[in-house]
């Protein structure tokens, strides 16, 4: 079956229009998270990895536009729209999300960005949390484009690794996708546990300051005293 449909997938990945549809779907990506943008960016890289074509460097450099592009629409949907419409989702996962980009985003922009764009949910939660935030653009576009590079070259390293075992284009393409499905998950299950841990220990450090403010407190409060009352008895 494979040997059927390799050279017409091959054929296709070697038009140069295979660039402008990269493009667009790392594009949409950056603000519709079902757009399956790391799966097209694994499966060409990994045809090209095996059959010479289309050039690496060229699906390094559109998806990598591409995502850098994405992540400012959703920047500036996010600056549109403002931060309490977006904590206000109806949908548990998405509010969850955009409650942590806030909290974080503040501390630290540069980490959150740079990880965030490995999540497909996290990403648009984190881009446009930023444009809510109203973090400077030139910052965000500075660090959007190192997220944007790095997410590019490690999808296609993980192309060129399968490739590297797996010598069939499809069969490298799918595998590829697989891992970088993988990896999207792993990284969103790393930071949701860290998360929690770091939610957990603030919440301590609260009470522990929270129990100390009412030891003080009761320790300086004067002692109640006993009014002592006497009488004169009477025959």
């Amino acid at each position: 079956m494979f040997d059927q449909i390799t050279p017409l997938v091959v054929e296709l990945a070697a038009s140069p229009l295979v660039f402008v549809v990269l493009f667009a779907l790392c594009l949409v990506d950056g603000f519709f998270p079902p757009v399956p943008s790391e799966a097209a960016l694994v499966a060409v890289a990994a045809i090209a990895a095996t059959s010479g074509q289309p050039v690496l460097v060229g699906v390094l450099a559109a998806a990598a536009l591409g995502a850098v592009a994405g992540d400012s629409v959703a920047y500036w949907i996010g600056r549109r729209i403002g931060l309490g419409r977006l904590a206000r989702s109806r949908r548990p996962r998405i509010a969850a999300a955009f409650a942590f980009a806030e909290r974080q985003m503040r501390r630290r922009s540069a980490s959150l960005i740079l990880v965030g764009r490995y999540i497909p949910v996290g990403r648009v939660a984190v881009n446009m949390t930023a444009g809510a935030t109203r973090l400077p653009y030139r910052r965000f576009l500075a660090i959007s484009s190192v997220a944007g590079l790095a997410w590019s070259a490690t999808s296609i390293g993980i192309a060129l690794a399968a490739s590297s075992v797996l010598h069939e284009p499809l069969v490298a393409a799918l595998v590829s996708m697989v891992v970088a499905a993988g990896l999207g998950i792993a990284v969103d299950r790393v930071i949701g546990r860290v998360t929690r841990k770091r939610e957990a220990r603030a919440t301590a450090r609260a009470d522990d300051r929270a129990d100390a403010r009412a030891a003080v407190l009761d320790a300086a409060r004067p002692a109640p005293h006993l009014a002592h009352s006497g009488g004169t008895a009477r025959p």
